[in-house]
């Protein structure tokens, strides 16, 4: 196995995609999105190919048959790897590379290699390290020489000394020293990794009273161009699949005195691997933590529904699918049609329509972020001296005053305030505050 698998990257190389469906079940435009993926890895797809199963087969997945003919078709096309857009298991991608003589990498590994592409801080290049260990260790077939420029097989770190003088017994087999290195490896990573998510939740904690709202969505929904055109953050962007992996954050002026945080975060897909979700905790605690999430859908997709869906569920593994949520339909500039966008808005009525890249709907979009950010409105009575002008500039700035009587020194207002807002006013010290009605 191997001979066919010196490196797991596919970049300028000729790919053959399969789609292996069982039979009865809906596999939607599954090959167009493992075509968008491997394009986003760098491979020329040359030829696809989609087969109705009836039982998952255990040693090729496809069958011998259906295998021999993926075999022909790698001669045809000069392929250089097949992909599929299943996940295989360590024998059936030892059969399928004896059988068709080139590299097989199934879906999970296709998103590992893209992530580790992407990569670009040390924080996001521990985790897709750690998340292409931890998926790869169960397949270790002594392919893992690499591994000693990671580790320093030899070196004085926690890894290196793996497989140094006195460590090798007679006839240990090379697997097993392959999967020592791997386990110190990803212990090691893991390590480093615990550092950085409590730093980052030092430094979320650490926000204070600032209002935090965080970017999800599926990827290529367009929320780093958001981001950008919200708070002028210059963050990169490009039309293809995990163009960014990095948390961003910046300030948002919503207006009417109200500034929040606004995070972007890694996008999301059908049936993320876990070793990502969970390697990428760290990064996703800005979701796990905020006060309201914007959920953007990119409404020019067919597959909308299923993304939506697809999101949720990530959202659920990360406990926080009941935190307040915002869908926000992007991209309407493009949609091709027009009854597809007005049944999302039936399906979403409190949905906010926007093109981040025209600039449409942002306004209403501030405005529903701005009533989220406020709360439930609520009728008070503030007393307060006269002298404590910051009580009547807040109410002012933050509510709307309803009536306003000067006696003695001090000053009576009834105001509507949002109930998210009343902390702050309380850090202003009136004199007292009364709720008349929720």
């Amino acid at each position: 196995m191997e001979k066919f698998r010196q490196t797991l990257r596919v970049r300028k190389e000729r790919a053959i995609l399969v789609a292996a469906l069982l039979r009865g079940r809906d596999g939607g435009d599954d090959l167009v999105e493992l075509t968008a993926l491997a394009e986003s890895a760098g491979a020329v797809v040359v030829d696809r190919f989609q087969q109705k199963i009836r039982r998952i087969n255990p040693t090729t997945y496809i069958g011998k048959g259906k295998a021999d003919q993926l075999g022909e078709r790698v001669k045809r096309f000069k392929a250089d790897v097949v992909i599929f857009g299943n996940d295989l298991s360590p024998r059936q991608i030892r059969e399928l590379e004896e059988i068709i003589k080139v590299k097989v990498l199934d879906r999970s590994e296709l998103i590992l290699d893209i992530f580790a592409t992407r990569a670009k801080t040390k924080q996001a290049k521990l985790q897709v390290e750690l998340a292409q260990l931890e998926y790869t260790y169960p397949r270790l077939t002594r392919m893992w020489s690499h591994l000693d420029s990671v580790a320093g097989a030899g070196g004085g770190t926690a890894a290196g000394v793996v497989g140094g003088i006195g460590t090798r017994g007679p006839g240990e087999q090379q697997l097993e020293i392959d999967r020592r290195l791997v386990n110190k490896r990803i212990t090691e990573l893991k390590r480093k990794l615990v550092d950085i998510d409590r730093r980052r939740i030092r430094e979320i904690d650490g926000r204070g009273g600032l209002f935090k709202i965080c970017l999800i969505g599926y990827t290529n929904a367009g929320k780093s161009t958001l981001l950008n055109v919200l708070t002028d953050a210059d963050v990169f962007v490009e039309d293809r699949l995990f163009a960014t992996l990095d948390t961003r954050t910046r300030k948002w002026a919503l207006g009417r005195g109200a500034e929040v945080l606004l995070s972007d975060t890694v996008g999301f897909l059908k049936s993320l691997p876990h070793q990502l979700i969970a390697s990428f905790k760290a990064t996703l605690e800005e979701a796990v933590n905020a006060d309201l999430l914007l959920h953007i859908i990119d409404v020019s997709n067919p597959d909308a529904l299923k993304q939506i869906d697809s999101v949720n569920k990530v959202l659920e593994e990360l406990s926080c699918a009941k935190r307040p949520i915002l869908l926000v339909l992007n991209k309407v500039d493009i949609v091709k049609k027009i009854s597809e966008l007005e049944t999302l808005e039936t399906l979403f009525p409190d949905g906010v329509s926007i093109s981040a890249k025209t600039g449409f709907g942002l306004e209403q979009l501030s405005e529903a972020v701005l009533a989220k950010y406020k709360g439930a409105v609520v009728l008070l009575r503030v007393s307060s001296s006269q002298s404590n002008g910051k009580v009547q500039s807040f109410l002012r700035a933050y509510g709307t005053i309803v009536n306003e009587h000067y006696l003695d020194g001090s000053v009576l207002i009834d105001a509507k305030l949002g109930r998210n807002q009343l902390p702050g006013l309380k850090r202003l010290q009136p004199d007292k505050l009364q709720i008349l009605q929720s």
